[in-house]
């Protein structure tokens, strides 16, 4: 049935995006753990981190797509979401240091010992289970998207209005969680982990799980992204970027559309944080500051909104370009970004994937119009 769908359901692209990410968690853990260092296919240790952290933040922007480029709903706050699954998967982590931290305590985080805590918060309760804290992963980010969505859009709250309400909301809580009282570490955050589900964060069998994870997860994710915007409640989100007075005049109820894809694309943005903390071996308040949304949509606008497929792509080349540029050319890669962002906004409306479409639909045209033109050979008269 799944490979039925695959067929009938998604494009040539989007089902080169699945094979690919299945045959990545695969090949790229087995280079890293299977052959020697010497070899020429060998993936370094440290790479295996740094390529997860990129499909963390494809899945991010696959998360934004979603309510950006098939609703309209342009949120400048995403990276929140991002944020708090970090922090939830992050207070698993501390959990499950126990007596091994710096103050040997077996309950209270190094943090909390130092700043004189006597017991542990009630909010933290139950972080020692994977199970809880998975289900916090999705189900924080999710509850904070319903309660902010219900308010935003029953107001008919819309357009830079509605952008710069998001931006207040992920700066709001970067204030916050920089407080020490809050709970979750101040502006140190969480760090100094020291496994998962019993498994050494170091060895470099849990950095090539994690880096499969990403893989095989962001693949899931695209696929259940997929089937939403090809079913006939994805056709009435667009319909809804495209003419919201129209679809609410026809009777439907446009907050409750816009509602559904904004909780789904927290609850996206959280499974991302929370497959990128054990992967970076920190998460603090520094990951609520709005540059990082920012940077999100300018992922997004360079891949192309709204084609699901180009956010990732749009993700995994920036992020490339900028672990290469902040290292040769640090001076001037903010100024490049911003430019980058200006210029795809001026030029490429629609991103990369528009580009390319354009340049496939020309080409189309061509071979058409030769086709036409060329004479067709008349049959030899029989002698």
């Amino acid at each position: 049935m799944i490979s039925q769908a695959l067929f009938t359901r998604f494009s040539l692209g989007a089902r080169v995006l699945i094979i690919s990410l299945c045959v990545v968690a695969i090949l790229v853990p087995a280079a890293n753990l299977l052959l020697p260092p010497e070899h020429f296919a060998h993936v370094p240790s440290h790479l295996l981190p740094l390529w997860g952290k990129y499909l963390c933040y494809a899945m991010l922007a696959l998360a934004l797509d979603l309510v950006w480029g098939y609703c309209g709903i342009l949120s400048l706050g995403h990276g929140a979401f991002f944020a708090l699954g970090g922090y939830a998967c992050g207070m698993y982590l501390m959990r499950q240091i126990g007596p091994r931290g710096v103050y040997a305590d077996p309950v209270l985080p190094d943090f909390m010992v130092f700043l004189n805590w006597q017991e542990l918060p009630w909010f933290w309760q139950g972080f020692d289970q994977f199970w809880f804290a998975m289900l916090m992963v999705v189900a924080v980010p999710g509850l904070l998207a319903f309660v902010f969505g219900w308010f935003a859009f029953r107001s008919r709250v819309t357009g830079v209005y509605l952008s710069i309400i998001t931006q207040a909301l992920t700066y709001a809580l970067l204030l916050a969680f920089f407080r020490n009282d809050m709970g979750f570490g101040g502006n140190n955050g969480l760090t100094d982990f020291k496994d998962i589900l019993g498994f050494s964060l170091q060895a470099d069998t849990t950095r090539a799980s994690l880096f499969a994870a990403s893989a095989l997860l962001l693949a899931l994710v695209f696929v259940v992204c997929q089937f939403i915007v090809s079913s006939k409640l994805g056709k009435l989100m667009q319909a809804v970027n495209h003419a919201e007075s129209r679809v609410r005049f026809t009777g439907y109820r446009v907050e409750h559309i816009k509602l559904f894809a904004f909780v789904v694309s927290a609850m996206i943005a959280g499974i991302a944080g929370a497959l990128y903390v054990p992967q970076v071996g920190i998460i603090n308040p520094g990951e609520f500051a709005p540059a990082n949304s920012i940077e999100v949509v300018i992922w997004t606008a360079v891949g192309g909104r709204g084609t699901l497929l180009g956010p990732i792509i749009g993700a995994l080349l920036v992020n490339g370009g900028k672990s290469y540029f902040t290292a040769a050319f640090p001076e001037v890669w903010l100024f490049a970004l911003g430019a980058l962002f200006v210029a795809v906004t001026l030029f490429l409306p629609h991103g990369l994937m528009g580009l390319f479409k354009q340049i496939c639909t020309r080409f189309n045209k061509r071979s058409a119009t030769a086709a036409k033109v060329t004479p067709l050979m008349k049959p030899e008269a029989a002698e």
